[in-house]
């Protein structure tokens, strides 16, 4: 179980971390479950196990040092594509999840949220997501989105489609239609758009998570599978990232 947040900064190097110039949105795509099971000849399920326990560790780290948001690649449109005997399991495990650490979370002041189109997943996950969420609705900490069977072609194409209605039906006319117009179409409405897009496992693409809100996003690639990536590889990352400038296409 998550304890309390404020234990122990020194177990990640937060006490070292700049409180300036901190990434207010942190997205993360969290790869590399099965191959870590594959490198100690255990089952898929057992690298998506071990998941969980670095998930807690980056969920605690991002709290301590003030982190407003942070997004979760936890299944893409594209999962479905996997055996179904690991896709169940996958669903089983956010159960299970949900069930034993979103109390916990409450008192730590977490917000949950998923972006993504939760009525193809299980009754039973989306019992315990609508649960989750009700429950942290109206804390003020960190923001936890968890994506779930999301994609971000899907996603725009979704975002489109809501427009067509508007302007169909004389809601939304065409000349109003800008950037910031189309992004309270997104899932993401209301969320910035991230300022670091991590990436476990030694893969170097963003495999259509967040493509839209990406367009700016500081990039962080590591080889660690994500069951190895703690806190402290985090820290790594963010000051990582305030070593760069950004400049947004200006000089």
């Amino acid at each position: 179980m998550i304890s309390n947040f404020r234990k122990n900064k020194s177990d990640s190097g937060t006490e070292n971390i700049k409180s300036l110039n901190l990434p207010k949105h942190i997205a993360i795509i969290m790869d590399g479950n099965g191959r870590w099971a594959k490198k100690r000849n255990l089952p898929r399920i057992a690298g998506h196990k071990a998941g969980v326990e670095a998930l807690r560790d980056v969920i605690k780290t991002c709290s301590n040092i003030g982190i407003s948001y942070l997004t979760l690649f936890a299944f893409s449109t594209e999962n479905w594509k996997r055996p179904t005997q690991e896709v169940n399991a996958l669903m089983e495990l956010l159960v299970i999840y949900l069930r034993k650490e979103v109390s916990e979370l409450h008192r730590n002041d977490v917000i949950i949220k998923v972006i993504g189109d939760i009525s193809k997943l299980p009754e039973t996950a989306i019992t315990e997501i609508n649960k989750a969420t009700e429950m942290t609705s109206n804390n003020s900490g960190l923001t936890v989105n968890i994506a779930l069977n999301y994609g971000g072609r899907s996603e725009i194409l979704l975002g489109v489609e809501k427009i067509a209605k508007k302007i169909l039906n004389n809601e939304l006319k065409l000349q109003d239609i800008n950037e910031s117009v189309f992004s309270n179409f997104l899932y993401t409405k209301g969320i910035p758009d991230p300022d670091l897009i991590i990436r476990t496992s030694g893969e170097l693409r963003i495999s259509n998570f967040l493509i839209w809100q990406a367009a700016y996003s500081e990039l962080w690639f590591t080889d660690i599978y994500w069951p190895d990536f703690k806190g402290k590889h985090l820290i790594k990352a963010i000051k990582d990232y305030q070593k760069r400038k950004r400049r947004f296409g200006g000089i």
